[in-house]
């Protein structure tokens, strides 16, 4: 039988880079803020099944998240350093082959949120209008970071729904933690493209911060950790937890030092660091819990 077209090995593989599978770091940052909030919900492990449901679920929905940002930027891609080899540029895939891959995944990852409960379902439409609305708003607001970490952060009380079936005020402490956290870590991000983004009108944080990027994004990390000391309280976290904050802070403080002079390398370090960030914070959660 012949297999069809769309579903070589080869057209896999394009379709698994379009995805971002080859660069998982996104997968990272918006799991851990997950782990946060289900081990919170839980006040110590939490239901396989939700466990189960939101990894899986994290992994589709940033993989959609990759598939409709390289569908909008697909006619400026071209025109950036950094972007320019991705398949719908050098076209291996096509716009109608990344229109129906985000649909699948976004519909697969509905399926999962099916199997939790009334509020969590409700919760899941904005997830998908945020995940569908962030790769546009770069041409009309310099704060596409700020709907970035809207999306990123909705995970968080998804997560705590589906574990309690309520919301409380301290897991909103926790979604502001992470939106001002992403708007930080992706304005390293949008450093390393700044220059061609100024070329082709592109808006970001980067550009609309300027010389005071590095001011900005420290007092971000500041307004994170300042938050999550919060989180502890509301959840009567103790010193592991406080000790991972600490090592978060020193974390915050190296990529600072990373960014001291701006260039592209090393602003990109800096933006891969965070996943040391969120992993730090989790294992605080994960070991005050287990040592109560």
């Amino acid at each position: 039988m012949k297999i069809p077209m769309f579903l070589t090995l080869a057209k896999l593989k394009i379709y698994a880079r379009l995805m971002r599978l080859d660069r998982p770091i996104g997968i990272y940052l918006v799991l851990w803020p997950t782990l946060w909030a289900l081990w919170l919900a839980a006040g110590g492990f939490p239901d396989w099944d939700n466990l189960i449901i939101f990894v899986v679920g994290v992994v589709l929905m940033r993989s959609a998240g990759c598939v409709i940002n390289d569908f909008a930027d697909r006619k400026v891609d071209g025109h950036v350093a950094r972007t320019k080899a991705r398949p719908l540029v050098s076209g291996e895939a096509t716009a109608t082959e990344a229109a129906v891959l985000f649909t699948v995944l976004a519909f697969t990852a509905f399926l999962l949120v099916l199997l939790t409960n009334k509020l969590t379902i409700y919760l899941s439409f904005a997830a998908i209008g945020l995940a569908f609305s962030y790769p546009f708003m770069k041409r009309f607001t310099h704060l596409p970071q700020v709907v970035l970490g809207a999306a990123f952060g909705w995970s968080v009380p998804m997560a705590f729904a589906a574990q309690t079936g309520e919301l409380n005020q301290g897991i909103w402490l926790v979604y502001v933690a992470v939106v001002v956290w992403t708007v930080a870590y992706d304005t390293f991000y949008a450093m390393v493209d700044r220059e061609d983004d100024l070329k082709i009108g592109v808006k970001s944080t980067a550009i609309l911060f300027a010389e005071q990027d590095r001011a900005i994004t420290a007092m971000l990390q500041f307004m994170m950790l300042f938050a999550m000391a919060m989180v502890g309280q509301r959840f009567e976290l103790g010193g592991v937890y406080q000790f991972s904050l600490l090592l978060a802070a020193a974390l915050f403080g190296w990529q600072q030092y990373l960014i001291r002079v701006r260039k592209p390398s090393d602003c990109f370090a800096a933006f891969l660091n965070n996943n040391w960030v969120g992993m730090v914070i989790f294992l605080g959660i994960l070991a005050d819990y287990a040592l109560k």
